[in-house]
């Protein structure tokens, strides 16, 4: 029985050690609703702050989340900012290389 609660208490031990976080999410979470419920010009500004940031620090990994690059450069493209757009979604894909099939209709539609 001792056997038994020791193994236990050492698999509950094992489970709650959680990994390190891999990607930098500061204040991305926060920025994103902010912009979804209001989408003023302030809470865009704001979230275009955050995208420069987590591009810039990447945190554990040796380059930005998933998605982010995308996420930012769909956003300049809506602000008609189509060079700097273009050429983050570029980045997503270099990055992401997975990520062309999606990524790569979008530069298509882009640049018509």
């Amino acid at each position: 029985m001792k056997k038994i609660l020791v193994l236990a208490a050492i698999a509950g031990a094992l489970c709650s050690c959680a990994p390190a976080q891999l990607y930098n999410w500061n204040g991305y979470d926060n920025a994103v609703y902010s912009y979804t419920k209001s989408n003023s010009e302030e809470s865009t500004e704001d979230l275009i702050k955050v995208y420069e940031k987590l591009i810039k620090n990447f945190g554990s990994s040796n380059r930005p989340a998933p998605g982010v690059c995308a996420d930012y450069g769909y956003l300049l493209l809506k602000k008609g900012e189509k060079q700097k757009g273009i050429a983050l979604l570029k980045q997503e894909i270099a990055y992401y290389p997975e990520s062309e099939a999606f990524i790569g209709r979008i530069i298509k539609r882009a640049e018509q």
